[in-house]
């Protein structure tokens, strides 16, 4: 739930201006010198007539209370904050800095919209964290027009609004922060000095968020211009294959050392198994690590952290089995060659750059396609049976399989009612309990429980 904020002098003024600036005709083409292209910061939506509506308003395309969710109820409105308490001066310390963490554009970067002086607007500030522009795009241009009757909105895409609709482009979107590029990123230092490891699932994200969209979109009020009984199913589907190929492009770039800072650790410990050397220890015979032995791999070497591909490889097989094929054998390449004590760089940034590709193309597919109850039944069918090879494959693949359950359940129960609703919800909430403390994860206990779900699911 989110924090009540009670607005500031500054912020009032902003509503003021951007009750007139909405009135304000569509920029001319005509003009011999276009304004440069700025962020106008997260104020210039939250007039009520435009997202800032305390509910939202009847009889309307959008919402309109977007900016109103965003502020109260969107952790993404508190990102900067969240670089101003201890942890955050304690990393800027750790990380030898020379500055707070507020004030590095190391944390800036996804913690709050760092652009140029250039490119920022009046009422713009880095303190609204990471707000509206940070998705949808610099608003000088289109934000205007795009209140104007019959604006399409590929116009506003021309303007430089990003096309969140568009399930790939939003997948991506989230990815520069939620994985990364190579011009910010979370890579070991970081995760040593506090920052959480980063992981991700569109759909259970977007869900938590929360949603500040209408599910289906709509052409105009009442008129959907999609089929919402399974766009979570595509929503989840879509991004795994998104996160893939923007997991490929990362071990690219690192491979072949061109991240910003000129530094080039190799391997960069956070693409490997975070729990395979951060885990409570025990008695050996009470290891199923030890039991299950480590194959393909020298005892030892942590593995690669394979959760990216673990449960999308069995959707990517069943959608586009030549290509599914294909990437199956290239990530295999990957996998050998990163969970080895000293992988070979060119290996990885080859079989990587074939491996993009092809996820990329199964996300076309997968963004495009139609869903229904066969195919999401089918998906936890073969997640469940995939339980022993998920388990074994890393806590965080089988994070990845309990937010896939739930995603593609949630749209199930939705469209088809389950007379044993309770009992599969239960099933699991229990998966992610097994979760809660992941060095004490335990994957045969784990692989239980997600087969227990699969004679629930007819």
């Amino acid at each position: 739930m989110g924090i009540h904020r009670n607005p500031s002098f500054a912020r009032a003024a902003i509503l003021l201006a951007v009750l007139s600036l909405c009135l304000l005709p569509a920029h001319s083409a005509s003009t011999d010198t276009p304004e440069p292209i700025k962020y106008l910061g997260p104020g210039s939506c939250a007039a009520t007539s435009c997202h800032g509506s305390v509910k939202p308003v009847a009889g309307s395309r959008i919402l309109q209370n977007e900016y109103s969710t965003w502020i109260l109820q969107d952790k993404h409105s508190r990102a900067y904050s969240a670089l101003t308490g201890d942890v955050g001066e304690r990393m800027a310390r750790i990380l030898k800095l020379g500055q707070k963490a507020e004030e590095s554009k190391k944390c800036l970067d996804c913690h709050a919209l760092n652009t140029t002086p250039e490119q920022r607007g009046r009422a713009f500030e880095l303190a609204d964290g990471v707000s509206c522009e940070n998705c949808h795009g610099p608003a000088s241009a289109w934000l205007g027009p795009h209140t104007t009757k019959d604006w399409a909105h590929s116009k506003s895409v021309q303007l430089g609004m990003v096309d969140t609709r568009d399930v790939r482009f939003r997948a991506d979107r989230c990815l520069q922060c939620h994985l990364g590029t190579k011009d910010k990123f979370v890579d070991h230092e970081m995760i040593a000095a506090g920052h959480p490891d980063l992981y991700f699932e569109l759909d259970s994200f977007s869900a938590v968020m929360p949603r500040h969209w209408k599910v289906p979109r709509e052409s105009e009020a009442g008129k959907p211009v999609e089929d919402g009984a399974w766009s979570g199913v595509r929503d989840w589907g879509t991004g795994q294959a998104v996160q893939l190929r923007a997991e490929m492009d990362r071990l690219v770039w690192r491979a072949r050392g061109e991240r910003f800072d000129g530094k080039d650790p190799w391997p960069e410990y956070s693409e490997l198994s975070c729990f395979a050397c951060h885990h409570s220890l025990g008695p050996a015979k009470d290891s199923w690590r030890q039991e299950h032995g480590y194959e393909g791999r020298r005892p030892g070497d942590p593995a690669w952290n394979s959760s990216r591909y673990a449960v999308f490889c069995l959707l990517a097989k069943q959608i586009d089995s030549g290509n599914g094929q294909e990437l199956d054998r290239q990530v295999l390449l990957v996998s050998t060659e990163m969970s080895k004590l000293n992988p070979d760089r060119k290996v990885v940034a080859a079989a990587a750059s074939a491996a993009a590709p092809l996820a990329q193309q199964i996300a076309d597919r997968l963004a495009t396609m139609q869903y229904d109850q066969a195919i999401t039944l089918r998906m936890m069918q073969r997640i469940s049976d995939d339980a022993e090879n998920i388990s074994i494959a890393d806590e965080r693949a089988a994070e990845q399989a309990a937010m896939a359950l739930d995603s593609l359940y949630i749209a199930y129960a939705k469209n088809t009612k389950p007379a044993n609703d309770a009992e599969v919800r239960a099933a699991i909430n229990q998966l992610f309990q097994q979760l809660e403390n992941p060095s004490a994860y335990n994957a045969d206990q784990f692989a239980t429980a997600l087969r227990r779900i699969r004679p629930m699911l007819h």
